[in-house]
């Protein structure tokens, strides 16, 4: 099944482009590419990577880069989501109007070209800048043809109504998964589905719980960001292994693996009476999860009625942002 956002088709479930270069030992080109181009042979062309991931001079706008070098015949066959105005040093979002041009400049002098970015989204809002601001300046560029269209990320519901009155939003990256379904009871969801926005699902696997690879907060490695986070930490974590073991169950009935069945849960809220259009947002830095990550499961209406009974009496423990990251939540 494909989707159509703007003038593209995009496939059902999307491809997070984080792990290549936002970490300490970046994946090595070759190894990337080659997954990169697994991604889009298995229909997952909707590409979401952001500016600030790795160092200036090895991020993921230089892998782009590299790739439609390589490829050029895939520039027209990918829908280029990219975040930007974001720095972890120091680290919040610069969405001032300064910010927002150089940020978007930046994207498009690495790019060179090469592919056209299709929507770009600051990675924050900031609570220093209104977001009506924002948006008209992002707007310049899509006025400009520069870039195809504005979307957000991380966002209330009334940012999303301020910002969607200015200009027309496509989707909103939303953090949507077993483990964080706030956006289906904070008024996200209703919001998205009455002004025609789209969900980016991103961490459906719920960063690497229902990938099944996780199983004690020692198995993080040193330099892991995910061991400040609040839902990983030893006195929480057995806790949250339990809805883990009950996904690992229906996956076993369902002859599929964990991470297809939270992926599948998070595709299969599309069918919900009054939800928005919702495409997962897994990330993967090898040919083999791609490929696992693409392979489209849904979930029958007594599945999912079973998760929701599950999810019920399984309340997670810990916030899901660490203590630096909290401030900039957009309440």
């Amino acid at each position: 099944m494909s989707l159509k956002i703007g003038n593209k088709e995009v496939g059902p479930i999307a491809f997070g482009l984080m792990g290549f270069t936002a970490r300490s030992k970046p994946t090595p080109y070759d190894e990337a590419l080659k997954t990169m181009k697994a991604a889009l042979d298995n229909g997952s062309n909707l590409w979401n990577g952001g500016e600030f991931y790795g160092p200036p001079n090895a991020n993921f706008l230089q892998l782009l880069n590299h790739y439609f070098t390589k490829y050029p015949e895939d520039k027209d066959k990918v829908y280029l989501s990219m975040k930007g105005a974001f720095s972890f040093h120091p680290l919040g979002p610069d969405n001032s109007p300064e910010g927002i041009r150089r940020s978007i400049d930046t994207c498009l002098n690495v790019l060179e070209g090469k592919v056209f970015i299709d929507n770009w989204e600051p990675a924050r809002a900031d609570p220093k800048v209104p977001i009506e601001t924002t948006i008209e300046t992002i707007a310049e560029y899509v006025k400009a043809g520069k870039i195809g269209d504005i979307g957000l990320s991380e966002c209330s519901a009334s940012t999303i109504r301020r910002a969607h009155a200015v200009h027309p939003i496509s989707f909103v990256e939303v953090e949507l998964s077993m483990f964080t379904t706030d956006p289906l009871t904070n008024g996200i969801a209703s919001t998205f589905a009455e002004l025609g926005i789209t969900i980016l699902a991103y961490a459906p696997l719920s960063h690497g719980f229902l990938t099944g690879e996780i199983k004690s907060f020692e198995d993080l490695p040193e330099d892991d960001m995910r061991r400040a986070g609040p839902r990983f930490q030893p006195d929480v974590f057995h806790e949250n292994m339990k809805l883990v073991d009950e996904v690992k169950k229906i996956a076993q009935r369902k002859s599929c693996t964990m991470a297809q069945i939270a992926i599948g849960w998070v595709n299969s809220l599309n069918h919900k009476p009054g939800m928005p259009r919702i495409i997962p947002l897994p990330g993967a830095t090898s040919v083999e999860r791609v490929k696992e990550n693409s392979k489209e499961i849904l979930l029958d209406f007594q599945e999912m009625t079973a998760i929701d009974e599950i999810l019920a009496k399984m309340p997670i423990q810990g916030d899901r942002w660490p203590l630096a990251l909290q401030p900039f939540a957009d309440k």
